[in-house]
């Protein structure tokens, strides 16, 4: 006799904001209260607020202003088309900015928390979740490597997905799909 113990995991789409230039979504997975991005933001909101402030200010301005251009979004793909927040460059606005309490300098400093998303087009993003990455490589880290591997799972999941169950609409800026779709992963 074989028993099957293998759990059959499902994620709905939730969406989280509508700007000018981008529609952001998120997952909700199995039975959980809050979203991939809603656990994210109810961890930092504590832990990291100022580097989860300096994030939620690059959703805001790729949303309105610049588009969700490729440039913007960090490479991190192992097994899909994964990306993380916020952008590479610490020169770009917004930047985050750390003060030194012991010089009471503020310096212009490169951000750590990584949010691993999915950029579709230039109109629609998933955001996942994320945390602070400690080492060069995701792979190498143990706070992000689970976000990480999650994420880049659950883009090959929604890439899947653009296939049958998820579709565009007619000029390729928000996706159409049934309210009660659940992506099986």
């Amino acid at each position: 006799m074989l028993i099957n113990l293998k759990v059959n995991n499902f994620a709905k789409i939730i969406l989280v904001q509508r700007f000018n230039k981008v529609n952001y979504y998120t997952l909700r997975l199995n039975d959980d209260e809050l979203s991939l991005f809603g656990q994210f933001r109810s961890v930092h909101i504590n832990d990291n607020k100022d580097k989860l402030n300096h994030i939620m200010a690059w959703i805001k301005r790729i949303g309105n202003v610049y588009g969700a251009k490729e440039v913007y979004f960090r490479n991190e793909a192992e097994s899909s088309d994964t990306s993380a927040l916020p952008p590479d460059s610490i020169k770009w606005e917004p930047t985050y900015i750390e003060y030194n309490e012991n010089t009471g300098e503020e310096k212009i400093t490169p951000n750590d928390l990584r949010l691993y998303t999915f950029r579709v087009n230039e109109h629609v993003v998933f955001l996942f979740d994320g945390d602070i990455k400690t080492a060069n490589k995701a792979q190498d880290c143990d706070k992000v490597r689970p976000h990480f591997r999650l994420a880049n799972k659950l883009t090959k999941v929604l890439e899947s997905a653009f296939l049958h169950d998820i579709k565009w609409n007619n000029n390729y800026t928000d996706i159409v799909f049934d309210k009660n779709l659940e992506l099986n992963w």
